[in-house]
């Protein structure tokens, strides 16, 4: 699992719930694991889709921050 979404797991929780959270370290559940996975890959995919309308400077920007996104998600 990607240290990242757990971080972003954690402080929703905190967040949401308030203070008994606020230190809390939980794991976090493969459902949703896999629910965080789905939204980043929809971003990814809208990337790919802005990218493949644009072919110029343009396109070359939306594809960093496409790889980005995944290397910051760990994403394959």
């Amino acid at each position: 699992m990607n240290e990242k979404i757990k971080q972003l797991y954690n402080r929703a929780l905190y967040e949401y719930f308030g203070e008994e959270y606020k230190n809390c370290e939980l794991d976090i559940y493969p459902e949703d694991q896999y629910f965080a996975e789905l939204i980043i890959q929809e971003c990814l995919h809208l990337c790919d889709i802005h990218s493949q309308l644009q072919r110029n400077q343009y396109y070359n920007g939306v594809r960093a921050v496409h790889d980005t996104i995944k290397q910051h998600f760990g994403l394959e």
